[in-house]
């Protein structure tokens, strides 16, 4: 689920990802090695000479977000960073952002493909000190099955195929979920079911599917379940 949130990432989630080398994208021509340092001071503190907001301010301090509305991106992978914040940027050439993210959008155009590459890499690095938790027992034995099996009667596949058991995610490709808010996975799912969240590179085809065969009851069960994996 990308990612947020969306703005998703399913985008999202957390703990440490693909961290003990630099991502894949700083072989780009032209780009330096993602600099965690710079990377830092941008999410930071960002560059009011460029235009750059602090992404700390909605974010939370090295990614950690104490706002349900803001998806924690402490320790996600970089890869899946990367590809989201692409997206949602605008290119020169093209009519709008590939990712449509009001909020999003904006606070994307300003940054160069070097500030995306950092910016990735130095939430990479980053721990998630406070994930959230499941919060509802009443859930617990309806989200584990769908995480770990799936819903065979409705084509649904294991979240855990993707997302791996613990919510560890697969880097570049699908978000890092465990200790995410639970109520910005289920607005996540709802967006993809709803196709108010659309455009992403590696998962919005498949979680727009996967999301349109699953009920409310089902999306809140399974978004409680992948807050408390660790």
């Amino acid at each position: 689920m990308k990612r947020v949130l969306s703005w998703m990432v399913m985008t999202g989630g957390l703990m440490l990802g693909a961290s003990a080398v630099a991502p894949s994208f700083a072989a780009q021509e032209g780009l330096a090695a993602p600099d965690a340092a710079r990377g830092g001071t941008l999410y930071e503190q960002g560059d009011a000479s460029r235009g750059i907001i602090s992404c700390a301010s909605c974010h939370g301090p090295g990614g950690d977000s104490t706002i349900e509305a803001n998806p924690k991106l402490a320790g996600q992978h970089a890869g899946y960073l990367h590809g989201q914040l692409i997206d949602l940027r605008q290119l020169p050439d093209a009519e709008a952002p590939s990712r449509i993210s009001p909020v999003m959008n904006p606070m994307a155009a300003n940054l160069t493909d070097q500030d995306i590459a950092d910016i990735s890499y130095y939430l990479s690095q980053k721990t998630l000190d406070n994930p959230a938790t499941a919060t509802n027992p009443a859930l617990v034995e309806a989200g584990q099955k769908i995480w770990r099996g799936g819903i065979m009667a409705k084509g649904v596949p294991a979240c855990s195929a993707c997302h791996g058991a613990s919510g560890t995610g697969i880097p570049a490709q699908y978000p890092y979920l465990g200790g995410q808010f639970a109520s910005y996975l289920e607005s996540q799912l709802h967006a993809f079911r709803s196709g108010d969240r659309a455009g992403d590179r590696d998962t919005g085809g498949v979680m727009a599917d996967i999301a349109a065969r699953l009920s409310d009851a089902e999306i809140k069960a399974v978004s409680d379940y992948a807050a408390g994996l660790r």
